[in-house]
């Protein structure tokens, strides 16, 4: 990974190690890899990431997509089916999507309203409960913004007002703030729940960084590989820092961070190619610690 010609060594701040994906995969039993910002850009599918992922399946490792998609698993591989990305590149899939599905089975009968675009509605199949409108609902669960390519979140100040009137619970089932599509920033339902918070409401959160989904995923480890894993040999790559290295952090992981991924902007990769070490640097001191490996794009080779 290149970090800029004209840096001199004793200049460069201090930064986690930056090996070749083919050096630290060894060291770990189970991956746990993020989809969007590491597999795809929401516009074109990064087939050197998926051969990583293969490689390091070939040599024993258990790979483990771990998304904050809220979408069912097979919904997820779909996806990736149109970027590209063979479904030999991993074993299974977790989704924040899942784990939605999970807390709602708990809820029988629950009448409830959907916040997000239809093609969401997939992890409501088969569950006991009733679709309604707002106000005749119990809860509320975020999938997104209902048109994520025009509305903000500001557009539900109103909506999630009249909401905390009532007190719904607020399942969110998609934790992040924003996503990278093609080169831009898409608002996602994290920030719709964190507009009702601000509020005065209360969230549940389904996916990364919060530990459900977490334990999602070492349990679907444990079924592949037949027996626990320690928690030293999985190891989280992802490209956001409050979702995947704080989720990693928060679960006893260690972390790959892809710089290339939703953080490219602030760390001078949009407009150099070159990763700029100081932006690294004071991205990762405001961050929630430090990753065991940066590397700009996940790929078997340097």
């Amino acid at each position: 990974m290149a970090l800029g010609r004209s840096m001199k060594a004793e200049a460069a701040p201090a930064l986690p190690p930056c090996l070749p994906f083919s050096e630290l995969a060894p060291r770990y039993d189970v991956l746990l890899c993020d989809v969007w910002g590491v597999l795809h850009n929401g516009a074109q599918g990064r087939p050197d990431a998926a051969n990583a992922l293969e490689r390091a399946r070939a040599a024993g490792a258990t790979v483990i997509l771990v998304s904050n998609a809220p979408r069912p698993p097979d919904g997820v591989a779909k996806i990736l089916d149109g970027f590209g990305i063979p479904r030999s590149a991993y074993d299974a899939i977790v989704t924040s999507g899942m784990v939605t599905t999970a807390l709602l089975a708990e809820r029988p009968g629950v009448r409830m309203w959907h916040l997000g675009p239809d093609r969401d509605l997939g992890i409501y199949v088969g569950l006991d409960l009733v679709l309604t409108d707002l106000k005749s609902a119990e809860l509320i669960v975020c999938t997104g913004l209902f048109d994520d390519t025009v509305e903000t979140p500001e557009d539900y100040h109103d909506t999630l007002k009249a909401a905390k009137a009532r007190d719904l619970p607020f399942i969110c089932a998609n934790p992040d703030i924003v996503v990278e599509r093609g080169g831009e920033l898409i608002w996602c339902a994290g920030a719709i729940a964190e507009a009702y918070e601000a509020l005065g409401g209360s969230a549940v959160y389904c996916g990364k960084p919060h530990r459900p989904i977490y334990q999602t995923a070492f349990d679907t480890a444990r079924a592949l590989r037949g027996s626990d894993t320690p928690r030293e040999r999985f190891l989280a790559i992802g490209d956001a820092l409050r979702t995947d290295l704080a989720g990693a952090l928060g679960a006893g992981i260690d972390c790959l961070f892809v710089a290339a991924g939703i953080h490219a902007g602030e760390l001078g990769l949009e407009d150099t190619g070159t990763l700029d070490p100081h932006a690294l640097a004071r991205l990762l001191e405001d961050g929630p610690g430090r990753p065991a490996a940066v590397t700009t794009r996940l790929a078997w080779g340097a």
